[in-house]
């Protein structure tokens, strides 16, 4: 994420996260922003939001007529509000920074594992509780094959980073040797 749009986001995530708390509704809200997030990063979408030719009051109403009924009052009410105030392209911000808010008030972890190979079931069960145990959290696991790793895996995990790829350990090397 870029850092002064996320600084932008953050209020809007936070508001949004405090309302879905509040009303209990954190999946509903999980949807409807991940729903939202899809539409402003359509490329026609957001050759309209950049188009002074489109008023605010019209812009609001893409995303509301797009959804179909797959926005509550409070989600439509979130686009009139993004939109008057000409942060409809923060829609993906907000989204991950609600979902970083969810994850944390759910006493989860999501882990990412770059392996050089693909990981199969068996070895996905067993570094999920390897990486339960030692972050002392649930770990919603997912997974990527990278071959440029030569082997190993690169596991990111909030900002733990565990790099035993091959590849990274060239890099180390590479370092300490000055090159």
């Amino acid at each position: 994420m870029a850092g002064e749009r996320t600084t932008i986001a953050r209020p809007y995530a936070q508001a949004v996260f405090a309302r879905a708390r509040e009303t209990d509704k954190l999946d509903l809200w999980s949807e409807m922003l991940a729903f939202l997030e899809a539409v402003v990063t359509d490329p026609d979408m957001l050759g309209m939001i950049a188009s002074p030719k489109v008023g605010r009051e019209r812009l609001a109403q893409l995303p509301q007529g797009i959804a179909g009924g797959r926005l509550s009052d409070e989600g439509e009410n979130l686009v009139r509000i993004l939109t008057e105030n000409r942060r409809l392209v923060l829609l993906p911000e907000i989204a991950a920074l609600f979902e970083e808010l969810k994850t944390e008030v759910e006493g989860a972890v999501d882990v990412h594992v770059v392996s050089a190979y693909v990981v199969n079931p068996a070895e996905q069960r067993r570094l999920t509780e390897a990486l339960k145990t030692r972050l002392g959290r649930e770990v919603r696991l997912t997974t990527e094959k990278d071959p440029s790793l030569i082997g190993g895996a690169v596991i990111r995990a909030g900002d733990l980073v565990i790099d035993g790829s091959i590849q990274g350990r060239i890099r180390q090397l590479a370092t300490e040797l000055g090159i």
